[in-house]
């Protein structure tokens, strides 16, 4: 039997757009988008610096640790990155989408001075074209994003987890339906039926990953396919 392995899909929706190979990150704005990618990156072993206008925020983060450091400055002003070092970092996360114009200027900022990789949240359409427009390497829409989660948990209550490879294509958690109880991967032939291909089989946060097709399902257990969203669709 094959070893099982832990498999989460908790914030991949954010996370894909980060390079893995980079261990520092900056994260400018500490509101709850920015302090949430603090966390989630400082758990996973990365070192971050996050900074923020007001210095309550600034101290919050400190208190609670949930990252490597934190600095009190206003973003707007270069000679204030430059001094703090985000002008250093490979990856630059701009957190300030709420407030159009500084998030717009620190976007600026940050890519003339060569920063490589900028991840900038956006409130709009037009404020995610305008950070396009000034340098921005990726967009979030973390309450759009938010939104559709939402549904698609009202609509879809066996999806677990989604995490979008293309506009066409994802991998998602989703509970083992009653039909599929006692089945095999092979008897179900569900790339042949619905197009998708099952990466893991588990439960309780632990999976056999490349399942064997003779591996029989149970009801409630959790499985992560991939496949095209019609197809997935179909299928919960």
């Amino acid at each position: 039997m094959e070893k099982k392995q832990n498999v989460n899909l908790s914030s991949l929706g954010f996370l894909r757009a980060l390079r893995h190979k980079n261990r520092q990150f900056a994260v400018i704005g500490l509101g709850r988008f920015g302090r949430a990618v603090c966390e989630s990156l400082h758990k996973l072993g990365y070192e971050v610096l996050g900074t923020d206008i007001e210095e309550k925020r600034v101290a919050a983060v400190l208190t609670n640790q949930i990252a490597s450091h934190a600095v009190q400055l206003d973003s707007t002003e270069p000679f204030a990155l430059k001094e703090a070092g985000i002008f250093e970092f490979d990856t630059v996360i701009i957190a300030i989408g709420n407030y159009l114009q500084e998030s717009i200027i620190t976007t600026l900022s940050v890519k003339e001075a060569g920063v490589p990789y900028v991840v900038a949240k956006a409130s709009t359409e037009i404020h995610g074209k305008l950070l396009k427009r000034v340098g921005a390497d990726h967009v979030v829409f973390p309450e759009f994003e938010a939104g559709c989660a939402l549904a698609r948990s009202l609509t879809r209550p066996s999806i677990l987890e989604h995490f979008d490879l293309d506009p066409e294509h994802s991998i998602v958690e989703i509970i083992v339906p009653e039909e599929f109880h006692h089945k095999t991967i092979a008897e179900l032939q569900l790339r042949s039926r619905f197009g998708i291909s099952v990466l893991a089989v588990g439960s309780e946060n632990k999976f056999e990953i490349n399942p064997n097709p003779n591996l029989r399902l149970w009801k409630g257990a959790v499985m992560v396919v991939i496949g095209n969203n019609k197809n997935i669709d179909q299928l919960v």
